[in-house]
């Protein structure tokens, strides 16, 4: 895949000819597109023909119908991804659509390859439908090597994500969910050790529960943390409200040990964490009523949840979903090394403990530079995918997943 960036002075900011507007960069930027697809091979004159295409490709056809593993060693399919969506949980945007969702995955896809190295390809589907997306994706399944379902809402990404799992015999990934766990695992446990804690003694809460709000809360919990409770718009959720989903009851089984109740607000005092994947506003005095040395990652885009400078003013360490601030909690620093790391090793799935692997590599990254504006490094940092593939790259052997 290759970006192609277009001379903005050859095209309008708005994409439609001949409109007099205000030059604006990201319409210049995204003109035509922001990938493409490039041969590996040259095809310049009848020889190269013959082997590219007809007859020579025939004889590999033959081999991969007689051994189909070989289908990983003469195509591309083991090292690209289906970036798949259905456009209902696009970034801030909501329910746009799959058209309107293209740029983004377009984005997606060039980040897999920028910073993982990883082909990828945007597909977009004119359905809402969980079973019909689950039988589109496994029909589509044999031209990839792996599955990044993106932007699709909750609570259908979760069953989406499971049966997608249960058919295919390649890794399938939800980054809403699981990128964001990873990263913020990698920012908590250096936190944790910059104030000489463990995760076992931290009680967090997190306010969202969505698809990363839940993915979060059951990451952290496998990772050792010592509890957790997430809020929806009506509270706490809790084994005694009775008007949680199915999705929200499991949740309300593994989480809130502390049996809180209530608001955000209440369960906050004394709180050692706070994550917010919501978007809203927490008031400042519920900031100032969690422990001492406390942790905010706001991560709510545009607008965190807690303004950094108010969570400055009471939490040792500070984290959010900006570029702009420091200790940004960004999925670029997760899925393209984690795919890029099952890939390497053609692994079926991705574990639990491929994602801990990834988390530790992550945050390992720090090293010795760690400080309280420096707890996860920058999605530029060349050591980053390089140690998040080795790591779920060992973590798939170790777990038994990896084929080669």
């Amino acid at each position: 895949m290759a970006a192609e960036i277009v001379n903005p002075r050859s095209a309008s900011s708005t994409g439609h000819e001949g409109a007099e507007e205000p030059f604006d960069p990201a319409f210049a930027l995204h003109r035509g597109g922001k990938m493409a697809v490039q041969a590996t091979v040259p095809v310049r004159n009848k020889d190269d023909l013959s082997l590219a295409y007809t007859p020579g490709v025939a004889k590999v056809c033959t081999a991969i119908a007689e051994q189909p593993e070989l289908v990983n060693d003469y195509t591309w399919k083991s090292n690209v991804v289906a970036v798949v969506t259905d456009g209902t949980a696009v970034l801030g945007l909501g329910d746009i659509g799959p058209e309107a969702s293209l740029p983004v995955m377009e984005g997606k896809a060039i980040l897999f390859k920028q910073f993982g190295g990883v082909d990828a390809v945007p597909i977009a589907l004119a359905t809402t439908d969980t079973d019909e997306i689950v039988e589109t994706v496994v029909r589509l399944a044999p031209s990839f090597g792996g599955v990044n379902l993106e932007d699709i809402s909750a609570p259908r990404c979760f069953e989406i994500e499971r049966k997608l799992q249960e058919r295919l015999d390649i890794p399938v990934f939800h980054d809403d969910q699981h990128g964001t766990a990873v990263v913020t695992l990698a920012a908590l446990r250096n936190a944790a050790k910059l104030t000489g804690r463990t995760l076992g003694e931290l009680r967090a809460v997190i306010s969202g529960a969505g698809a990363a709000g839940v993915a979060i809360a059951k990451f952290l919990l496998e990772a050792g943390l010592g509890d957790v409770a997430v809020a929806d718009r009506k509270g706490v959720v809790s084994r005694d409200r009775e008007d949680l989903t199915p999705v929200k009851r499991e949740l309300a089984e593994l989480t809130n040990k502390a049996g809180l109740s209530g608001s955000l607000e209440s369960a906050l005092a004394g709180a050692d964490v706070f994550i917010g994947v919501s978007g809203g506003t927490v008031p400042e005095p519920a900031v100032a009523s969690m422990a001492p040395d406390s942790f905010v990652f706001a991560m709510a885009n545009p607008n965190p949840e807690v303004h950094p400078d108010i969570a400055h003013k009471y939490a040792a360490v500070v984290a959010t979903g900006r570029s702009d601030y420091p200790n940004q909690i960004n999925n670029v620093l997760a899925f393209p090394g984690i795919f890029a790391g099952a890939l390497q090793v053609r692994a079926s799935r991705i574990t639990e403990g491929m994602k801990i692997a990834a988390a530790e590599a992550l945050a390992g990254v720090v090293g010795d530079e760690l400080s309280a504006d420096y707890v996860i490094p920058s999605p530029f940092d060349e050591r980053v995918a390089p140690a998040v593939t080795a790591a779920v790259a060992a973590a798939a052997r170790a777990e038994g997943v990896a084929r080669r």
